[in-house]
């Protein structure tokens, strides 16, 4: 393992200086690094999204005189998919655009549940994945304002009734009834994205960043980790833990120096990120090794993602005194409640998975090491 690349002198007041400028830095760049994650979950939400009306459509769920409204708007929901995300409208990730986004979503479910049988279609909880992406990106008060929204949906899609109807104790009834399961995953999704919230705003604004690279250090993620894991203990949820660490570091350093090494470890993680989701949390560990800690995620879905950030690495490359370098990782896996109950069985067992790794012959993911 090498040591930490090494920083060059500084006075104490340039020390703080840089300090001072570092920490007014953090805020915008978590704010982008989360507008981003969140953006990528919200793009796969939405496709899922097509994906079911276009299956229910396409194995007949779906009557004949029915099915032109239901490719047009399948065709119209793609159009602005495309357009949102694709044709560059926006040079940068809002919420405002993220809400709009969701806006469209419930449009969309609406008309196919206009077509597939109102109240009585299959498509109705369909609805569920607006509320999701609503409580994990935009928080509870835009989550409120979408159940309202939802609200108003499943009035009109009831058929004609009268004010008083609507107003009826009986109509109302049967109305919270349908919107009950989506305020009780609004709830759940909304309290468990705000305590990550508050654990990565509080680890990340704290001096818990590591400098280099601005993942967490260490201790800042023992801040998120602890807490990620002790949900995963009492509602017996999946969690998994990677260790990764780069395989070309040291001679790197050896061959331009720990300026281009510290580079090196700079870009590798912005490729980690790119492949992480917003609940995700990615921490340099030691000079050339870095955690994530992947909550909600079995093994299965840890290996996917372990293949798509090693994959992201060695495909990068990075212009170091005029020469392009390139570099891989060696990942080890390891999964609650398979691989261990605690945080130290969890990183014992990666860390003895990444090892497995480097001596397989490196740039490659182990998940399960032999016994």
């Amino acid at each position: 393992m090498t040591s930490l690349p090494g920083r060059r002198n500084q006075t104490g007041s340039e020390q703080e200086m840089a300090r001072r400028d570092k920490e007014a830095e953090i805020p915008t760049s978590i704010e982008e690094e989360q507008l981003h994650g969140i953006s990528r979950s919200v793009g796969e939400i939405e496709w899922l999204l097509l994906i079911v009306v276009l299956l229910y459509h396409v194995f007949g769920g779906s009557d004949p005189d029915d099915r032109p409204g239901i490719v047009l708007s399948m065709v119209l929901y793609t159009m602005s998919i495309m357009g949102l995300r694709y044709a560059m409208f926006f040079k940068r990730e809002s919420r405002w655009k993220l809400a709009a986004e969701t806006w469209i979503m419930t449009a969309f479910i609406t008309w196919a549940l206009l077509h597939t049988g109102r109240l009585e279609s299959p498509l109705l909880n369909s609805y569920l994945l607006i509320i999701i992406t609503s409580a994990l990106a935009l928080g509870k008060l835009t989550t409120l304002l979408e159940l309202a929204l939802i609200a108003v949906c499943l009035v009109l899609l009831g058929g004609d009734f009268t004010l008083v109807e609507i107003i009826s104790p009986k109509y109302l009834a049967g109305l919270f009834v349908q919107l009950a399961p989506m305020v009780l995953v609004a709830y759940i999704t909304t309290m468990f994205a705000s305590d990550i919230r508050y654990g990565l705003n509080q680890a990340k604004l704290s001096p818990e960043t590591d400098e280099l690279t601005n993942a967490l250090s260490g201790r800042g993620f023992a801040i998120i980790a602890d807490s990620l894991f002790g949900q995963a203990l009492r509602y017996n949820r999946a969690i998994t833990l990677l260790v990764i660490e780069c395989d070309t570091l040291k001679q790197v350093n050896d061959e331009h120096g720990h300026k281009a090494g510290d580079a090196l470890l700079a870009s590798l993680v912005k490729s980690i990120q790119g492949q992480l989701r917003r609940s995700d949390v990615v921490a340099r560990q030691s000079g050339d090794e870095f955690v994530v800690l992947l909550p909600e995620t079995p093994s299965a879905g840890a290996l996917h993602i372990a293949e798509k950030i090693r994959t992201a690495v060695a495909t990068a490359s990075l212009t170091l005194v005029g020469r392009t370098v390139t570099t891989t990782v060696s990942i080890g896996t390891a999964s609650y409640p398979h691989d261990g109950n605690s945080l130290d069985l969890l990183l014992a067992q990666a860390t003895r998975n990444m090892y497995q790794a480097r001596l397989a012959g490196r740039n490659r993911v182990v998940q399960q090491a032999a016994r």
